[in-house]
């Protein structure tokens, strides 16, 4: 009978340190091994999921097969370890919390008194277990920094099932400061993040130093005493070039045959060698490719947050890479082009230019400016989600001549509603339930023979991850297409419009669905493979 062995990452001092690439990169290691991986998010907050936060607030939405609206980093887990998860591999608060307050209505407690401890943390285990029901490891991502109140019940649940007897293994992630007045790094924040996470009951196994510069020796001894771990556990992880560099730093500090010792296995090396020759030639290649991104979800206060693009940008990557090229991304800001349209003059500056997913009416005159400009002087661009509804809504304006087209999401009362709502939804929608109503998860689109997004993904039948509420009208398909609109993917029942295209253009693509949530390092996603060919023909 399998035994699955639990690796628990903490992190302290403060959050951004990359938590969730560390537990990628650790499942990398694992999973080279020939062993199943399964790793799972645990996020302190109340909402039941990711869906109804701003991207602005806490990054992108990540959507699983199953529809779930998950954390940023369950797209890492899948992009490292080249796997599909489940919206169960992301759990919060809310979710935990609404199950024991549902099992006490319906008496699944048989009369006791309900409390935080320990019905809370047993939930959090029962969780956990179903989870690694079938998987030889399970990688556990706390989120939050170790000091929060918020992910205390987690921490409680995690010792307990050490307690009991479950093999497992307690990884903590601390920050080494640089302070440039001084130009020392300073471990004294890290061992008070391992002395607050011993207040909880738990010694890490191992600490992994994430800083600017890689970590020397007289840390390391620091570290060793003043956090009680042994030398050779506290792992340098210093600052990259690329996320993807990161296993093979951990592999030259045998952290993989580290942690396999603890569980009493034994670790055979040079399993990494595929990944590291691939990931080791990316700096040899020499094209440059500028790709803009037109977006709105940037700024929080003074600073740019371009986690709220995270899967967009890591697509982006993998296809250059893929055409042995360097992406430079450039962002452009939609709401500049609605003050200002002659700025639109920057989209010469790029190769190609990608317009994203979004919500809300800011921006949005913006981007139809810019996918028009790109539209009239043939510079490749690709639409996702959003990013096609407007595509609809200019060409329907600008080439079918129906003025007042637009989007009912933000125009209700439009004059020539071409993208509108399922009509199933609208009954939520006034209701204000807005949690959970769309149309989420993997759908099946069949593609026409001869189009240039047959011929990208070579199949008759794809399945893409959509998250969006709104459709193109079918009153509105035909003069759409009239007009030289050609819809490449629908529906198997011909209902829905998945894929659009302009023949003629130099690469004129959109789709309702998010093609970057299921791109790989060495397998890009076919829309994007093609959008960077073609923006590496214009060099």
């Amino acid at each position: 009978m399998r035994r699955t062995k639990w690796v628990v990452v903490t992190g302290g001092v403060l959050s951004g340190l990359g938590k969730g690439v560390v537990t990628s990169s650790i499942g990398r290691l694992i999973k080279s091994q020939g062993f199943s991986v399964s790793p799972v998010k645990i996020d302190p907050y109340i909402n039941l999921d990711a869906g109804t936060m701003r991207p602005t607030e806490h990054g992108e939405v990540f959507v699983t097969d199953d529809g779930g609206e998950t954390d940023q980093d369950l797209g890492n887990y899948e992009r490292f370890l080249d796997v599909s998860l489940s919206k169960l591999n992301n759990i919060t608060t809310g979710q935990v919390y609404q199950k024991v307050i549902s099992d006490e209505r319906n008496l699944k407690y048989d009369g006791k008194c309900v409390e935080v401890i320990p019905h809370i943390p047993q939930e959090v285990k029962r969780r956990l277990k179903l989870i690694g029901k079938n998987s030889d490891f399970v990688l556990v991502e706390v989120g939050g920094t170790i000091g929060d109140y918020q992910n205390v019940l987690f921490l409680e649940a995690l010792r307990t099932m050490r307690l009991e007897g479950e093999p497992m293994v307690f990884i903590h992630v601390a920050y080494l400061p640089i302070p440039k007045n001084i130009g020392e790094m300073k471990t004294k924040p890290a061992q008070h993040s391992v002395r607050a996470l011993n207040e909880q009951g738990i010694q890490p196994d191992f600490i992994v130093a994430r800083s600017e510069q890689p970590l020397d020796e007289v840390r390391r001894e620091k570290l060793s005493l003043f956090c009680n771990v042994k030398r050779n556990n506290v792992i340098s992880n210093p600052d990259l070039k690329s996320i993807y560099e990161v296993p093979i730093v951990y592999e030259k500090q045998n952290f993989g045959e580290l942690i396999f010792n603890r569980f009493g296995l034994k670790y055979k090396k040079g399993k990494l060698v595929s990944w590291a020759n691939y990931v080791n030639k990316i700096p040899l290649f020499r094209k440059k490719l500028r790709i803009g991104v037109v977006g709105k979800y940037f700024d929080i206060g003074n600073f740019v947050l371009q986690d709220s693009y995270i899967s967009v940008i890591e697509a982006i990557k993998h296809a250059s890479w893929h055409s042995k090229a360097q992406a430079e991304i450039i962002w452009l800001n939609s709401k500049e082009f609605e003050k200002n349209p002659l700025k639109l003059s920057a989209l010469n500056n790029v190769h190609g230019v990608i317009v994203p997913g979004g919500f809300g009416k800011s921006g949005t005159e913006g981007k139809i400016l810019a996918i028009q400009y790109l539209r009239e002087h043939n510079i490749p661009f690709l639409g996702l989600c959003f990013g096609m509804q407007l595509a609809v809504v200019e060409f329907a304006r600008n080439v079918c001549n129906l003025k007042g087209a637009h989007t009912v999401e933000i125009e209700p009362n439009a004059k020539h509603p071409v993208i509108d709502i399922l009509p199933e939804q609208k009954k939520l929608l006034a209701d204000n339930n807005y949690g959970a109503t769309m149309r989420l998860g993997s759908w099946p689109a069949t593609l026409k023979k001869g189009t240039k997004v047959h011929s990208l993904y070579k199949k008759d039948l794809v399945n893409e991850r959509h998250r969006h509420r709104y459709e193109v009208n079918p009153e509105y398909i035909k003069i759409l297409e009239d007009n030289g609109l050609l819809f490449s993917g629908q529906s198997p029942d011909r209902k829905l419009m998945e894929f659009m295209e302009l023949p003629g253009h130099i690469f004129f693509i959109a789709t309702q669905a998010h093609p970057e949530f299921k791109s790989r390092i060495m397998k890009p996603a076919p829309l994007f493979d093609g959008f960077v060919k073609a923006c590496a023909s214009r060099l």
